[in-house]
């Protein structure tokens, strides 16, 4: 649910990252079996950060009133709502103990069904949080820790009524699962829909839990069933359903009377609700239900956020602080440090729910969240007392369209109102040892944000980093995190780098001979591929096997013709039943094959595929996976027969297909016994 995933790997966050991995999945699909790849390298694209506002004295922008936010905020948004087809945002912004303004842009209701247009009202409308809701979540455990009730160092298992998967010795906290390295892969199914007539957390978390796949503690890697463990540890010890929970100690205690967990909403809620929208030009969408709440379920409008964050900013709002002053500063600084983390704890961190989202050398403290059609983006300043909230309500007519929107309000934001001070400076790193870690790192990095399980785990080739040496002692990423344009780097401290142009920062991880992680947006990471994963290896033996085998099929009925035509006698007996065999292989394997590109485009689309139909795909694949054996038997008769060069370099090259398929299938899990997604 952050980026786009809760539900669409910040672009991300819950959902940014599974949508955004669909969308190029269904691009790549064909690339897939058609070519070994192609292309030419970009040159880095510029900057895109927002150009800082004329700065005062001593570096200080405009003052921060509504009378100047609201004319910025006028001039940014109707245009870019227009551009990008995106139908409605709704946006808060606070200060100094108080609510600077709360605006509207476009229509919480287009009028697509005949009625009137509705424009936003950022008072009433309810936008979706997706990810966003895990700061309430965060805030929940942190209220019990304050009173003693948990633990953030015991192992979770202590406050559950059911087995986690493990497979390592070192306890899972709650301090991993409120940083996101807890080790889980990632979890696609029942993370949204829109049926919320049997919503029931426990049996969500217990059914085909995520394998653990990293070590708790050591690698950054974004999961939604963290969050919800999480929420359900507080529904176990506060003995209280989550949802009721969250509503009376959190959103009615900071003033948020509009705002619920609740899903479908309450009646009083329901006719406030914006509706959600591909682009502002189709049909509205249904309500989303998030399948497991706590991560991605909160509903609220602007004015409500407005007080969350006065409230994280430990400001008097509602009926009370929801942290001591103690306790919220535990949950607003970095929560793990170089003991597991190593030198990727120099770069951008979690906190106990916050992402460290620090710009112009101020302490940011943010989070995004995504559905499926609703996009958020929240930031606050601790030290500086400040906060902006913004939520879009469409996808836009590009993929990036939202996630480009929202940086551009807050990074706006932060430039206008909050910029650099002057003599801010960071030392470099010498020549020669940077030079020497920038060859270290280059290579080929994946997400950590992974499935590595089962046939899930083909995914990995979708949307994979490159890293290369450029100018000596610089980094190019390509593309570049959250992003999908190229991006130079270099290095400002030992194994931080930052972006040539801009202000994004990346950690690493190293041994003696190679970079084992590359860390990026606090709960997101790079891992180098494995040699046999690489692009160079699997993509040309996936295309070069199919293309064989397609070629291999249309052969059949073009040779049975041309045989007719010229008389000739029909093919001996002699090897029949390999050929018979070996010819069910080639139709198992394509079969196959089609029916993974249909079923993980469908769930990367967030639709449910029954767990019979992957059954009959891994069936035909174990087919084709067999028949290498009659495949070997009958380039070893035709050999033995001498039938002629061309019917051996044939039977060969359909060995060579099979064989290369089935590597394919075992090498990313596409037989694996586990199909839970």
């Amino acid at each position: 649910m952050r980026s786009r995933t809760v539900l669409r790997p910040r672009s991300p966050r819950f959902a940014a990252t599974i949508v955004r991995l669909g969308a190029m999945l269904a691009a790549t699909a064909v690339v897939v079996v058609s070519t070994a790849g192609c292309g030419a390298s970009p040159s880095p694209a510029p900057p895109v950060d927002t150009p800082a506002a004329p700065a005062g004295p001593g570096g200080a922008g405009p003052a921060l009133t509504d009378t100047d936010v609201n004319a910025w905020l006028d001039g940014l948004l109707p245009a870019a709502l227009d551009r990008t087809g995106i139908a409605g945002a709704t946006v808060a912004v606070v200060d100094d103990g108080k609510i600077i303004t709360t605006r509207g842009y476009g229509y919480a209701d287009t009028g697509d069904g005949g009625d009137g247009a509705v424009p936003v009202d950022p008072d009433r409308h309810l936008f979706r949080m997706g990810s966003v809701s895990k700061l309430v979540t965060a805030t929940a455990v942190l209220q019990l820790v304050q009173s003693g009730d948990l633990d953030l160092d015991a192992d979770v298992e202590t406050y559950l009524d059911f087995d986690l998967p493990r497979s390592y010795e070192q306890a899972i906290t709650l301090r991993h699962l409120l940083t996101h390295t807890a080790g889980f892969e990632e979890r696609i199914a029942g993370l949204i829909g829109t049926d919320g007539s049997d919503l029931n957390l426990r049996r969500a978390l217990m059914t085909d839990p995520p394998e653990q796949i990293y070590e708790p503690g050591t690698v950054p890697a974004y999961s939604n069933y963290s969050n919800a463990l999480a929420g359900y540890i507080v529904e176990r010890v506060s003995g209280t359903r989550f949802e009721e929970y969250a509503q009376r100690n959190i959103l009615d205690r900071a003033g948020m009377p509009s705002s619920t967990f609740e899903q479908p909403l309450p009646a009083p809620l329901r006719d406030r609700m914006s509706k959600g929208y591909d682009t502002s030009a189709t049909p509205a969408a249904p309500f989303e239900i998030v399948g497991t709440p706590p991560p991605g379920a909160l509903s609220a409008p602007a004015t409500d956020m407005a007080r969350f964050m006065l409230a994280q900013l430990g400001e008097p709002v509602g009926f009370g602080p929801l942290l001591d002053q103690p306790t919220r500063e535990l949950m607003q600084r970095p929560a793990l440090d170089a003991t597991s983390l190593g030198t990727l704890a120099d770069g951008p961190r979690m906190t106990l729910g916050f992402f460290e989202e620090d710009r112009n050398g101020r302490r940011i403290l943010g989070h995004g969240g995504d559905t499926k059609y609703f996009h958020t983006h929240l930031q606050i300043y601790p030290d500086d007392r400040a906060g902006i909230f913004v939520s879009l309500n469409s996808n836009g007519t590009g993929a990036l369209d939202s996630h480009d929107l929202r940086q551009s309000v807050v990074n706006g934001f932060a430039d206008r109102y909050l910029p650099a001070r002057e003599g801010q400076s960071t030392a470099g790193v010498d020549a020669a040892t940077t030079a020497e870690h920038a060859a270290l790192a280059a290579g080929t990095y994946e997400s950590s944000r992974a499935i590595g399980s089962n046939f899930l785990t083909a995914i990995g080739l979708v949307g994979r980093t490159t890293v290369s040496v450029a100018d000596d002692n610089r980094l190019l990423l390509q593309p570049g995190p959250l992003s999908d344009s190229p991006a130079l780097y270099e290095e400002v401290a030992p194994w931080v780098w930052r972006e040539v142009g801009g202000q994004r920062e990346i950690a690493m991880r190293a041994t003696d001979d190679r970079v084992e992680a590359i860390s990026f947006d606090s709960a997101f990471a790079l891992l180098p591929v494995e040699p046999a994963r690489s692009s160079a290896v699997a993509v040309p033996v996936l295309a070069g096997s199919t293309v064989v085998l397609l070629l291999t099929v249309l052969a059949w009925p073009i040779g049975a013709i041309v045989r007719r035509r010229l008389g000739r006698a029909p093919r001996e007996r002699a090897g029949r039943t390999a050929r018979i065999l070996s010819r069910l292989a080639v139709a198992g394997t394509l079969l196959a094959f089609a029916g993974w590109v249909l079923s993980i485009a469908s769930i990367m689309s967030l639709e449910d595929v029954p767990g019979a139909v992957l059954r009959i795909v891994q069936v035909l694949q174990l087919v084709g996976l067999l028949g290498v054996l009659p495949a070997a038997v009958r380039l070893v008769d035709d050999v033995r027969r001498h039938v002629g060069w061309q019917r051996i370099v044939g039977s060969s090259l359909i060995l060579l297909a099979l064989a290369g398929a089935g590597w394919f299938a075992v090498e990313f899990r596409l037989l694996a016994p586990n199909i839970s997604y």
